[in-house]
């Protein structure tokens, strides 16, 4: 039986050209470089959507909130054995006001509730791979996204995500990986990742799966 893995994420999952925003073809984007790297005996699920938030509501985007996406995505899922989450830039934006530390208690909240699913629901069947994303980059200021996000502060706060979200999942017993030590953010509009950046993070993720987590 295969082992299936169910990556739940925003546009950076989705794999959302910085360009234009249309999406990547399978093979530049992480997730499916992810199923490249592991083979036949996985399965890889994308569970990307643009502009998803980790608890937050955003009336000028719509159903974006992830936690309450995220138990009847894993219910129609199920079974998996490994979930992946990244999240976190899209709650970056300056309209929220959040500063990195509150961004990462949203996070536990999340953590928490996939965790009593896990628990009450699948036995603790899965484990649980808490990514932060990769930073916002410089090139947010003459970006079309700079506005939206803020410029200097947003900078700041998805930079702190790191610590925060490794302490969360020390905490809970969750995995962890920084997906800023592999990829990086693209200088067109500083929030979306180049096709080669979506394929070093699929790489660093394989290699973080067959050594580390061993499914």
């Amino acid at each position: 039986m295969k082992k299936r893995i169910l990556c739940f994420g925003d546009s950076l999952t989705w794999g959302a050209d910085p360009t234009d925003i249309a999406r990547f073809g399978e093979e530049d984007r992480w997730p499916m470089v992810l199923q490249h790297e592991l083979g036949d005996g996985y399965q890889i699920i994308e569970e990307g959507q643009c502009g998803r938030t980790i608890a937050t509501d955003d009336p000028a985007e719509g159903e974006k909130n992830g936690i309450k996406y995220i138990l009847p995505c894993m219910e129609s899922h199920d079974p998996f054995d490994l979930l992946i989450i990244m999240l976190g830039t899209n709650d970056c934006k300056c309209k929220f006001g959040y500063p990195a530390f509150e961004i990462a208690g949203e996070m536990r909240e999340f953590i928490e509730k996939v965790l009593a699913f896990n628990r009450f629901r699948c036995n603790d069947r899965f484990k649980v791979l808490l990514m932060s994303p990769p930073v916002i980059s410089e090139a947010i200021k003459d970006s079309w996204l700079g506005e939206s996000f803020g410029y200097e502060s947003s900078i700041k706060k998805s930079a702190g995500l790191a610590e925060w979200y490794k302490k969360i999942a020390d905490m809970y017993g969750c995995l962890f990986l920084n997906a800023a030590e592999y990829a990086k953010t693209s200088e067109k509009d500083g929030i979306h990742m180049d096709p080669e950046e979506h394929r070093k993070l699929g790489r660093a993720v394989a290699d973080h799966i067959k050594n580390v987590i061993r499914l």
